[in-house]
């Protein structure tokens, strides 16, 4: 076997071994029972108040505003998410530890995104509760619940990975975090500059937007192939800026 061979399976392990390990710290932790209980009460408390309250409603929009309210919970929580991820590798003073592993920054940056990933999507596998109390008293379909949560983890994933890029870039957590908003705040607003500005500028902010035209589908119980492409590649594009900026924090030091 080659060495290139034998390095590929190393390489998995260790990326394995700091998913395992972020996952500990993540359920193991005091913070990390914070975030999961916090988020939980806060949609069960919107589901009863939006959703469900405010009179009568169909099945279909009672479900929609559950998502429009998972969504919207997702997008806040998952900045916070994500703002310990490299940052406090760096105050922490390990990061050079684990740059100096038989990892590339690109796997460490894969590693901690999808651990965070993983965590966001057991904090929603946790809610699922919630649509399935609709059968109770109407009918909705599954395909809607599915596309629903396809949305809700495509844009918690993008949103998990521009926080990744703050983390990356910033010297403590605090600073992560403000980054991370401070980006996912302008890509979300961004549909809003794009009712004013007229041609194909207005076309490409309303494109780039978080929220507007990309999730709402899915919201309403349709899994739109271009919504997919779109956080797919915002996903991949801030992950890529992130270990670039890993690269360069390296070589600078």
């Amino acid at each position: 076997m080659t060495e290139a061979g034998i390095g590929r399976p190393r390489a998995l392990s260790g990326l394995g071994l700091i998913v395992r390990r972020e996952l500990l710290v993540y359920f193991g932790s005091v913070g990390g029972y914070v975030i999961a209980s916090l988020m939980l009460a806060i949609l069960g408390l919107l589901f009863n108040t939006r959703a469900v309250g405010g009179g009568s409603k169909y099945s279909v929009e009672v479900l929609t505003e559950f998502f429009n309210s998972a969504g919207g919970l997702v997008l806040v929580a998952s900045c916070f998410i994500a703002m310990r991820l490299i940052a406090e590798e760096r105050q922490a003073g390990t990061l050079a530890l684990l740059q100096s592993s038989a990892l590339t920054e690109g796997e460490v940056v894969l590693a901690k995104f999808l651990s965070a990933w993983l965590f966001l999507g057991a904090i929603m596998a946790a809610s699922v509760y919630m649509p399935a109390l609709i059968f109770l008293h109407g009918k909705v379909s599954v395909g809607h619940i599915f596309a629903g949560y396809l949305g809700t983890c495509l844009l918690g994933g993008a949103v998990i990975a521009i926080g990744t890029f703050g983390s990356a870039v910033a010297k403590t957590q605090v600073v992560a975090v403000v980054i991370g908003g401070a980006l996912t705040t302008v890509m979300t607003l961004s549909w809003l500059l794009a009712r004013i500005v007229e041609g194909s500028l207005g076309d490409l902010l309303g494109y780039v937007a978080l929220w507007d035209k990309q999730f709402t589908p899915f919201m309403r119980g349709t899994i739109s192939l271009s919504g997919v492409l779109y956080y797919v590649s915002i996903t991949a594009f801030f992950l890529v800026l992130a270990r670039n900026a890993l690269e360069s924090r390296r070589w600078s030091s």
